[in-house]
């Protein structure tokens, strides 16, 4: 096809190489099964299928009631991993477990899901919280708490989630607004509800969806998760040490401005001039990255974070807007173990560090720095996003940074710079199926060029198609469309209606109301779409939306964003759950779907790039996960991945 970008700066490409015969370090998951009770004479239970199972392997399913032997409720072995049991006595305590059967023989039994006698009929699993006590800021004014993103991570090796949860107060500011914000706050629950530890990132970090980006993943191989994440002086672990010198408080006072290249949050200065309000804002001080033992939260090991700060002024103004512009994402870099990617900067400057944690070391891997001088890396400059994936783009077995615009390859030398700026959304998968590799839809916000929303290539950086916006404020990309190979795309811009098919022909004068976030939540490969409490399906015959799931009493993040705590493969089959947050603040609760299917999946956790994205969905403006491999109607099954697994502990 064409190219529709002739400015775009393709640089020099490597050629394919062949895939690295390495297999993926991925989690030694159990079963992960969970049991809902619908109403008073159904249960429906569903369980996971690995990536390392045999595509042969069966299920049987049992049920222990009271203090009765287990019954096996299925009559032939099951390929499918969900089972709706109808014949339960609810007057009884009902656990519930699967035996996976290769050739003919029943393997060790699962860990079993528990119903209480006489329990209610529900649809999600419920997480008590506390929340930190609110405070008051220097300048007298008082916050709490609202349970904001969370991830999700092995972290004791015993095969279930551990999900981690950032506690945001009330007074938490976006980079572009001045202001004293209140401490942030790192939990880790249990799915029982069980709190493990708590870490206090100290009043030098400030609250913020571009300033806490946290990294739940197990990066040295030991069956157990760590987390990563920015620190600074007066960070409390979970063990209560303090990080640092715990008495600095590096937030400007109240009342000091600085010299504003532009108009964002600017004041008139007692000089008469213009200035840019820095009350609260962090500019000065040592910037710390620690390592956390998932098991008990205390650190590891600190090191100075990278990329440093400097002058604040290198990255566009003296205010911190565009410096304190951070993402974080994990990646395998060498095709096999994961290394933490931390960044900084995307409307000017924009600066990527590779980690490794390895043996009780944090060592550095590589920095790619658009402003160093290599040749090449000026054309990357400003080519960032709220945000960013991971995926192997060139096809040599080793993960890549799509970085907004641009890509970062795996040895941290650019692949390619489209030139097309700064966007607020960014889907990464095998969008098309009739074409080789990847795709990448993207958006464009203040743009000036006829490139708005657009799809390309993921390895070139190639144009396949484009729709013209001044501005574009979100899209998203999902198959919702049967009729239509391929994933469907809309956005919210400035002369952009409708739907259009993954050729970015026309297909529908309407479309979904929310661009936020989609899931896959019924019975079939279509995605659904989640926005704020709720699950609709897009009616491709009468171009509406019906409801599927209103969460009643929960709500989402983030403002306008309206973006669940996490939506991710965390219990039974193949498709997602939700976690939202009560209103109240008191509870989490993680919502999983009570709709039978047919179609057989392994956990959407065993493939690559799903996994990773699931570490990257906090990272500023949370995006949805994608797959590595086209899921959608045409999917009949998916693509064994080429996986192992850690031993647990």
């Amino acid at each position: 096809m064409k190219r529709l970008l002739p400015l775009a700066l393709l640089l020099a490409l490597p050629a394919i190489a062949p895939a690295a015969p390495a297999a993926r370090q991925m989690e030694a998951l159990g079963r992960g099964i969970v049991a809902l009770k619908l109403e008073e004479q159904k249960i429906f239970v569903s369980w996971r299928v690995l990536g390392t199972d045999d595509e042969a392997l069966a299920f049987n399913l049992y049920r222990a009631s009271g203090n009765g032997p287990p019954v096996k409720l299925n009559t032939a072995p099951l390929l499918v991993s969900n089972f709706t049991d109808t014949t339960f006595d609810p007057a009884l305590a009902n656990a519930y477990f699967v035996r996976p059967v290769h050739t003919g023989r029943e393997q060790a039994p699962s860990a079993r899901f528990m119903i209480a006698a006489a329990a209610p009929a529900r649809n999600y699993l419920s997480i008590p919280l506390a929340p930190p006590p609110g405070g008051t800021t220097p300048d007298g004014r008082s916050y709490s708490y609202t349970a904001n993103d969370c991830s999700a991570a092995d972290l004791d090796g015993d095969g279930d989630y551990e999900i981690i949860l950032k506690w945001d107060p009330t007074n938490s500011k976006d980079n572009a607004f001045a202001g004293y914000a209140g401490r942030v706050f790192l939990d880790a629950y249990q799915l029982d509800g069980t709190r493990l530890w708590r870490i206090d990132l100290g009043q030098n970090i400030r609250a913020g969806a571009h300033y806490t980006q946290f990294l739940a993943y197990d990066f040295d191989g030991d069956g157990r998760a760590e987390l990563m994440c920015k620190t600074a002086d007066g960070t409390i672990d979970a063990t209560g040490r303090i990080l640092g010198d715990p008495s600095a408080d590096w937030r400007e006072p109240a009342g000091t401005v600085v010299p504003s290249r532009d108009h964002t949050d600017s004041t008139e200065t007692k000089g008469g001039g213009r200035g840019a309000s820095v009350e609260g804002r962090i500019l000065r001080g040592p910037e710390y990255l620690t390592v956390f033992d998932g098991r008990t939260g205390a650190a590891l090991a600190t090191t100075d974070y990278l990329p440093a700060r400097g002058q604040v002024s290198d990255w566009g103004d003296a205010y911190a807007n565009r410096s304190d512009r951070m993402n974080a994402a994990v990646a395998c870099l060498d095709g096999a173990r994961p290394s933490a990617i931390f960044c900084r900067g995307y409307y000017t400057r924009s600066v990527l560090v590779a980690w490794d944690w390895r043996d009780g070391r944090l060592t550095r891997r590589w920095v790619f720095d658009s402003d160093d001088g290599t040749p090449g890396n000026e054309h990357y400059r400003g080519q960032g996003n709220h945000g960013l994936s991971i995926a192997d783009v060139d096809g040599d077995g080793r993960d890549d940074i799509i970085y907004g615009a641009c890509a970062i390859g795996s040895d941290g030398r650019g692949l390619y710079s489209t030139g097309l700026g700064h966007g607020d959304a960014l889907h990464v998968s095998d969008l098309d199926p009739a074409r080789a590799g990847l795709e990448v839809f993207a958006i464009h916000e203040n743009v000036r060029h006829p490139h708005g929303t657009n799809l390309r290539d993921a390895r070139t950086g190639e144009i396949l198609w484009s729709k013209a916006s001044p501005d574009v404020g979100r899209g998203l990309a999902a198959d919702l469309d049967p009729r239509h190979p391929g994933y469907e795309c809309w956005a919210s811009g400035r002369g952009l209606t409708g739907l259009w098919n993954i050729k970015g022909e026309p297909i529908s004068e309407r479309k979904p109301r929310s661009c936020n976030f989609k899931i896959w939540w019924d019975g079939d490969f279509l995605s659904e779409i989640l926005d704020g409490n709720r699950i609709t399906k897009w009616n491709w015959e009468k171009e509406t939306e019906e409801p599927l799931l209103i969460a009643e009493g929960c709500t989402s993040n983030n403002g306008t964003k309206s973006t669940p705590a996490l939506c991710a493969d965390l219990l039974g089959d193949w498709r997602e759950e939700v976690i939202l947050r009560t209103t109240d603040n008191k509870e989490l609760r993680i919502f999983t779907t009570p709709i039978p299917t047919e179609r057989r999946g392994y956990t959407l956790m065993h493939d690559p790039v799903y996994r990773l994205s699931i570490a990257w969905q906090n990272s500023a403006y949370n995006q949805p996960s994608h797959t590595g491999f086209y899921l959608g109607a045409e999917t009949t099954a998916f693509p064994r991945p080429n996986i192992t697994v850690a031993a647990r502990p």
